[in-house]
């Protein structure tokens, strides 16, 4: 087979995974990827920006985008969450909507209207089967969701137990066009390793703090400097936070808890990078930068691109 015959029988393109918060989508797609590029954390609204993950096998290479939750946004931070998420349906191949079998609420409607509205070819995977308590309601939900839109197929899925993941990907392969591949085959994201790094930070943040503490917080890389000889990355990073109060949640007594972050995000950053990694945290107040678009475009620019 030459090369032009190979460009030609290669499928690719770009898939959507929406939902509401906190239904698994971050999960889904690292289990898809077999790798960690998007956050995960028990609290909703984890993911802040559109997170490509690629995934490539044989002839096949489709393009997640891990989008944030879509909820109604109260802050300019949150309102830009969900402007990313519903904007990134534009320009996709397909649309993989992910729900909580376990947490039916009335919001799902909400996305049912987007998706109907974008027209995209769509796979609705019914997600945390594996939690259900009846098996026996799963038949009834999949026939009541079949009458309300016209789905390339819906899926009971377990993102957490990696069940039902391959079907999906293969009814992914039926829906995209043919075409050549995006990214090097050797790619799982094309998410900036400052922006990576940061994203880790910010998830251990997540897992140890509670009450509004996880959701005031952003990270920024300031500096990564390479120490070939030592197969070393020097890292420092600051953590910011809306208020005194909250910098003084996010140290600690003792420094316990920022020590605890540092340790638990180096570890995971050596294991993802297989480097050596000296991370250097910092603490900073940056009063309400939730509310301030010159602040957010400072600390977390892809939210405004």
């Amino acid at each position: 087979m030459n090369l032009e015959d190979q460009e030609r029988k290669t499928k690719s393109g770009v898939v959507a995974i929406i939902g509401l918060p906190n239904v698994g989508k971050s999960t889904l797609l690292n289990n898809l990827l077999g790798t960690k590029v998007s956050i995960v954390s028990p609290k909703p609204q984890t993911t802040r920006f559109n997170i490509r993950g690629i995934y490539t096998k044989d002839n096949l290479q489709i393009i997640f985008v891990d989008t944030p939750g879509i909820h109604e946004a109260q802050s300019l931070f949150n309102q830009l969450m969900v402007k990313q998420a519903i904007s990134a349906l534009e320009e996709v191949d397909a649309v993989l909507w992910v729900m909580d079998v376990t947490n039916r609420v009335p919001e799902e409607e909400k996305i049912l209207e987007i998706i109907k509205k974008v027209g995209k070819p769509t796979i609705l995977a019914m997600n945390k089967i594996d939690l259900m308590k009846n098996k026996n309601e799963l038949l009834p939900l999949i026939d009541y969701f079949s009458k309300l839109y016209d789905f390339s197929t819906i899926i009971p899925i377990s993102a957490l137990e990696r069940d039902g993941l391959d079907r999906i990907i293969d009814e992914l392969e039926k829906i995209l066009p043919e075409g050549p591949f995006y990214y090097d085959p050797e790619y799982v994201t094309d998410l900036p390793l400052k922006l990576l790094v940061a994203e880790i930070i910010r998830e251990k943040v997540f897992m140890h703090t509670y009450q509004e503490i996880p959701y005031c917080v952003a990270v920024k890389v300031d500096s990564i400097e390479e120490v070939p000889e030592k197969n070393l990355l020097h890292i420092q990073a600051t953590i910011f936070v809306e208020r005194d109060s909250q910098k003084g949640i996010i140290i600690g007594k003792g420094g316990r808890m920022l020590k605890k972050i540092g340790t638990l995000a180096r570890e995971e950053l050596e294991f993802l990078l297989k480097k050596r990694i000296y991370l250097d945290l910092w603490v900073k107040t940056l009063e309400g930068w939730r509310e301030k678009e010159s602040h957010i475009r400072r600390l977390l620019p892809l939210m405004l691109e």
